[in-house]
């Protein structure tokens, strides 16, 4: 196992993955204000676009530039082998454009997510929603912060749970067992949101649960996870334990809850 990259590298590397992130987010908006793209379907179903592409290639080439000691695992990469990966210590987990689908409705709830992986776990992470112009960002050592423009970055914390939690939902994938569980939270109050920017919204202290009852892929929920966690907060299974990264064959993940504090036992009420 190699050693961690250290605090300091994570400080080092964090403005100049959430400038990368920004040039991908403007590659990504070029195509979105276009209002002419094509759509097409991958194997699974899953819809994707010329921005995806264009924001993975941008990514890939600045990321091989700044730090090439480290692999890079991608949504819209080649397929590799959990044999090759298993031998990663450290590397770059990214989602060009998660939330493809808000993208293909212009309601700008997309994101580009960029995750440094360590020994299975997210250990810095960059969250940037090129429409709302919104940058999340954090590391092992740097706390967590949001920048809104140009305006200068925040430091970003979880809240205690209140008695009426805020919920944050999917906005394209609701579900039956998602609905379940509300019922049993009780009282509460639902903000529906795409892509990691509802992990994000826990992060900062506006909601206090996402919990997502269905598939998602490690490259989905890295960044924001990393977020999350250096806010104070976490991201677990449905049995309570943390997600981590690159240890089986299938780049998807289980059925999970991001919440804030643990006043209340959230994996009892998700009905898995």
């Amino acid at each position: 196992m190699s050693t961690h990259p250290g605090h300091a590298y994570l400080g080092e590397l964090l403005p100049s993955i959430c400038k990368i992130a920004r040039a991908a987010g403007e590659s990504i908006m070029s195509i979105y204000e276009s209002k002419d793209f094509d759509i097409e379907r991958k194997a699974d179903q899953t819809p994707v676009t010329a921005a995806d592409y264009a924001a993975h290639h941008l990514i890939v080439e600045q990321l091989a530039a700044l730090s090439p000691r480290h692999p890079i695992l991608s949504e819209e990469s080649e397929s590799i082998s959990f044999e090759e990966r298993a031998r990663w210590a450290t590397y770059w987990l990214i989602d060009p454009l998660d939330g493809t689908r808000e993208f293909i409705k212009r309601n700008g709830e997309f994101t580009v997510n960029i995750a440094l992986v360590h020994a299975h776990d997210a250990i810095l992470g960059v969250v940037y929603a090129p429409a709302l112009d919104i940058c999340y960002f954090g590391a092992e050592g740097a706390g967590a912060w949001r920048q809104d423009g140009d305006a200068a970055a925040q430091p970003i914390r979880v809240r205690p749970t209140p008695d009426c939690p805020t919920v944050a939902g999917s906005r394209s994938h609701a579900s039956a067992r998602l609905q379940d569980m509300l019922e049993r939270i009780g009282t509460h109050e639902l903000i529906s949101m795409g892509s990691a920017l509802k992990t994000c919204l826990v992060a900062e202290g506006v909601a206090d649960l996402y919990p997502r009852l269905g598939l998602t892929s490690e490259w989905d929920t890295a960044a924001a996870q990393c977020v999350l966690e250096q806010a104070g907060g976490r991201l677990t299974d449905t049995d309570g334990h943390r997600l981590r990264y690159n240890t089986k064959e299938s780049l998807l993940n289980p059925h999970f809850l991001a919440f804030g504090d643990d006043s209340r036992d959230w994996a009892t009420l998700s009905g898995d």
